[in-house]
């Protein structure tokens, strides 16, 4: 991608730029996108608040270039207070949970993102957009709901104050807002993060004394 700037990079993927209103995201250890996209285009359909999808070949996803920043920058920055962050996310929890499945025979199953935290969301002109779709699946509403609280609490516990202080924070408030998920699915969401390629072997040592942080709260 030496032709096209490198506008961002996560655990597992490169975000390029390819013109004014598109970008190339690219998955470095390979892989299908076209579930990402399918599932993205199918919650696009009920209105909720994704990146447009123009194509999805192996690796790549080329979507829409959103304006703006993450809510995280947006929290740390004090332009979004910690309680508007935790409306937000619990919001867009609930907006999600909404939607009926497109597999499951599970009643009770719902869409999943398993990855709503700050940083998957940007605070655009057009409202907040969540990206980052990669871990999506049907499930539990409260497995989505202890994901996220997990991973705020990974934060909360790490060594960087500008970081752990406000996820500590975060974490409180948006406990106080959400349902509170069930012990077991606390459980399956460690158990995921334990098999995360992206996780680090010290960020998966850590997960117990995150998830002692989120089960003080969990009902």
């Amino acid at each position: 991608m030496a032709d096209h700037a490198l506008l961002a990079s996560g655990r597992d993927a490169d975000v390029y730029a390819l013109d004014a209103s598109r970008v190339l995201r690219r998955y470095r250890q390979g892989g299908d996108s076209a579930p990402e996209a399918a599932l993205m285009a199918y919650v696009a359909a009920a209105g909720y608040p994704v990146p447009m999808v123009y194509d999805a070949q192996g690796p790549d996803l080329v979507l829409e270039r959103l304006d703006g920043e993450t809510l995280l920058a947006s929290t740390l920055a004090g332009r979004t207070g910690i309680g508007a962050a935790a409306d937000l996310l619990v919001g867009l929890h609930d907006r999600l949970h909404s939607m009926p499945v497109r597999f499951s025979a599970d009643p009770a199953d719902r869409v999943l993102h398993l990855d709503l935290h700050p940083q998957n969301i940007m605070v655009t002109s057009r409202g907040p957009v969540v990206i980052d779709w990669r871990n999506a699946t049907e499930g539990p509403a409260d497995l989505d709901v202890a994901m996220t609280a997990l991973i705020l609490a990974e934060v909360a516990i790490s060594t960087d104050p500008q970081l752990a202080d406000p996820a500590r924070d975060g974490l409180d408030a948006f406990q106080r807002r959400a349902e509170p998920p069930r012990a077991g699915q606390l459980r399956h969401a460690v158990g995921l993060r334990r098999v995360d390629p992206a996780l680090s072997a010290d960020e998966k040592a850590a997960l117990g004394r995150a998830a002692a942080l989120v089960h003080t709260r969990v009902g």
